[in-house]
C-alpha cells in the first residue's frame, strides 16, 4: 500500500519545467504547500543533497531526497514532466520522472533501506512505461500500489496521519 507516504494529491503529471533548478523549486513549493513545511527549508534540503551529486538514477528518473529535522514522517511527491530535462544522471538520459522524498532525520537508520527499495522500483521498465502513459494522478498511484515490488509495504514506511 503506497498511501503511507504518497497520496493522489502528491502526484503531478505533465508539469512544464525548463531545468533541474526550476523542477526542484516547483516540487519544493508543492510539497511545502501540501504539508505546511517551510518552503525554503525544503528547497535548501533538496539543493544541499543535489550539490553532493546528482540524484538522477538513469532511465529518465531522478530521486531527489533530503533528511530534515523538522518532520516526523516521510513525505513524498511524484512528478512527471511534460518534456524531459537534463538532470546530470549516470546515463546522461534526460529525466521526465521525479520521485522526491523528504525523510525525518530522527529515522536515518531506515532511510537507506527505504531509498534502496525506491530505486529498485523506479528501475523496473514496466513501471516506468506505465507511469509515463498514466492519464491521471489516480492511475499513477494505482500503478505504484499494485506493483509487486511495492516498496511501501515495508515497516520503515510509517503511515501518515
Amino acid at each position: 500500500m503506497i498511501s503511507p507516504i504518497l497520496q493522489e494529491e502528491d502526484i503531478s503529471l505533465d508539469l512544464v519545467i525548463k531545468g533541474k533548478h526550476s523542477a526542484l523549486s516547483k516540487i519544493a513549493i508543492r510539497i511545502a504547500r501540501r504539508t505546511g513545511l517551510d518552503e525554503q527549508m525544503v528547497l535548501r534540503g533538496l539543493f544541499d543533497r543535489e550539490g553532493l551529486g546528482s540524484t538522477g538514477i538513469g532511465r529518465g528518473v531522478a530521486i531527489p531526497h533530503a533528511l530534515l529535522g523538522t518532520i516526523s514522517l516521510p513525505v513524498a511527491s511524484l512528478t512527471r514532466l511534460a518534456q524531459p530535462i537534463d538532470f546530470d544522471g549516470p546515463d546522461d538520459d534526460p529525466v521526465d520522472l521525479i520521485y522526491t522524498v523528504l525523510w525525518p532525520r530522527s529515522a536515518t537508520s531506515a532511510f537507506l533501506p527505504a531509498l534502496s527499495q525506491i530505486c529498485r522500483l523506479f528501475r523496473a521498465s514496466q513501471v516506468l512505461e506505465r507511469l509515463r502513459q498514466a492519464q491521471s494522478s489516480d492511475e499513477a498511484l494505482a500503478i505504484l500500489e499494485t506493483e509487486p515490488r511495492n516498496f511501501h509495504q515495508f515497516s520503515y514506511f510509517p503511515r501518515r496521519a
